[in-house]
């Protein structure tokens, strides 16, 4: 099943996100390989692709687990959690409608 996993950060959670972004990346890119990921991105603080220093509020991920206690296990485990970066981590079963 899939689930979404929305991460909230801390204020100015900038540096710390760059510093720990190749190890959130890398966890990302396995279950990419694994075909299991179905979107991720961080939301910018300020309406724009780059936001620069305005940094960002928080990411979502939609990737499938097999239940919703392995979606909050592996959230739990995510280096921004471990890092401090997220202050919590919301995981909500997923319906994918579109696009078909």
């Amino acid at each position: 099943m899939l689930y979404a996993i929305i991460g909230h950060d801390i204020p100015d959670s900038l540096t710390k996100r760059l510093a720990t972004r190749p190890a959130h990346v890398a966890r990302l890119q396995a279950l990419q390989n694994e075909g299991r990921l179905i979107l991720a991105g961080p939301f910018p603080n300020v309406d724009a692709v780059d936001p620069g220093a305005a940094g960002f509020s928080g990411s979502l991920i939609v990737a499938e687990f097999a239940t919703l206690k392995d979606a909050e296990t592996w959230a739990q485990a995510d280096p921004y959690m471990i890092a401090g970066i997220y202050t919590q981590i919301l995981v909500k079963p997923f319906k994918k409608v579109f696009p078909i």
